[in-house]
């Protein structure tokens, strides 16, 4: 696990997903991170930006960055998404021990 980039503490990024319709949703990325197993894979998490419950369901994808542009892939392998959970959680578990 590597390159954790968490926006607390800074204006919150929001990036705009098209739903099934072609309407764009906006969503507040919640963690940015990149594996260090030699894949350059890297992940991005996200939740509804005009969601304000307390418990958001979070949306993971994977992502490249092409001239300033963010492509988004969805995770579908099953092992690689039980992966990006188990760092998600470690993450945020190290996040909420982190005494600030």
């Amino acid at each position: 696990m590597a390159d954790v980039n968490n926006n607390q503490e800074e204006e919150a990024e929001i990036i705009y997903i098209p739903d099934d319709e072609g309407n764009d949703e906006a969503f507040e990325v919640i963690m940015r991170f990149e594996l260090d197993d030699g894949t350059d894979r890297k992940y991005i998490m996200v939740v509804p930006a005009d969601d304000e419950d307390e418990e958001q369901e979070v949306f993971a994808f994977r992502y490249d960055e092409e001239e300033d542009e963010l492509k988004l892939y969805p995770i579908e392998d099953e092992a690689e998404w039980d992966m990006v959970e188990e760092t998600f959680n470690t993450l945020i578990g190290e996040f909420n021990d982190d005494p600030q």
